[in-house]
């Protein structure tokens, strides 16, 4: 048998190599997940809804306070970044594995739904109106002096409503 060459081994493996890293980047970009698996690719696209007090004083303190992952079963969510026009007062977290981005929302009117003897889910004291879509709930804290909204995909367990909790308790005062 003969030996090779460390030129003609290298000449051999390189290409595999080659291929092997191609494979791996057009399979990243067809699952629209970045180099490190983690977020999505490209910038989230983010559209516009009524919120009058998004670029206020509040919602920029609260924003600042909100952590760069969010809990969530089985591993934490990267913060996703958002497509130029952001509307002010939102951000989102990626969660291409469980349907879709968490997104939070703040400024918004004050809700239709909430009406006297609605039910409130009382999260680290802080009090939310659910509402529930068939893949997806809506989380609007409504005992703050804005309102915020949290969406959540269905199977990532009760982790971004405890962690952006936590945050908005600190960030913003009952009012």
């Amino acid at each position: 048998m003969a030996t090779r060459s460390p030129t003609q081994i290298l000449l051999f493996v390189l290409p595999l190599l080659l291929v092997v890293a191609a494979g791996v980047l057009g399979l990243l970009a067809r699952t629209g997940a970045g180099p490190d698996g983690g977020g999505p690719a490209r910038p989230f696209a983010l559209p516009p809804v009524d919120a009058p007090d998004a670029g206020g004083p509040d919602c920029a303190r609260l924003i600042a306070a909100l952590p760069a992952e969010l809990s969530a079963d089985p591993r934490p969510l990267p913060r996703a970044s958002l497509a130029d026009p952001a509307p002010p007062g939102t951000l989102a977290w990626s969660g291409d594995r469980a349907g879709g981005p968490v997104v939070l929302r703040c400024g918004l009117p004050r809700p239709a739904e909430l009406v006297p003897g609605a039910a409130l889910l009382q999260v680290d004291g802080v009090a939310w109106l659910t509402l529930s879509q068939p893949d997806r709930d809506t989380f609007i804290s409504v005992d703050r002096a804005v309102y915020v909204a949290l969406t959540v995909p269905r199977g990532l367990g009760s982790g971004p409503l405890q962690t952006v909790s936590q945050s908005l308790r600190a960030a913003l005062p009952t009012g």
